[in-house]
């Protein structure tokens, strides 16, 4: 007697590819520091320098927005001269919150290490918070270009 693979009885194989290997899994748990991109990498950066400020200036930076680009748009502002920005600080305009981009390619290109990474994405960042508040960078982050 063989058995039946209906839907009354019998015993069912498990469900397996055509070579009969089974299903594959993940190659890295999402726990696994492989399974995060560089991109996020970076936007966890910038969140953790934006809490850092938040730590610091309270509920100040509640109407500022962070956001992290690729690269800049083609057409530099008038006040930049020379040379790629890393990021740019927009002001509030009507229902708009002020935002905070960083640019993520033209900062990763001037990192040599990680550190140096986290480093340079923190004076961004409070660079650009300090214009928009009208602070000195020093005033804002004693770490500032240490």
């Amino acid at each position: 007697m063989t058995p039946s693979n209906g839907p009354l009885g019998g015993s069912r194989r498990p469900a397996r590819d055509r070579r009969g290997r089974g299903v594959r899994g993940p190659l890295a748990w999402p726990a696994v520091p492989a399974m995060t991109s560089r991109r996020q990498r970076f936007d966890d950066l910038v969140l953790d320098s934006a809490a850092r400020l938040e730590s610091t200036l309270g509920n100040r930076l509640d109407q500022v927005e962070f956001a992290v680009e690729d690269v800049p748009p083609a057409d530099p502002a008038p006040w930049e001269s020379g040379g790629v920005p890393l990021g740019r600080a927009f002001p509030a305009h009507g229902r708009t919150p002020a935002r905070v981009v960083v640019y993520r390619r033209p900062v990763e290109s001037r990192a040599e290490s990680q550190r140096e990474l986290s480093l340079i994405v923190q004076d961004i960042v409070v660079e650009q918070v300090a214009g928009l508040l009208g602070m000195s960078p020093e005033d804002l982050d004693p770490r500032y270009e240490e």
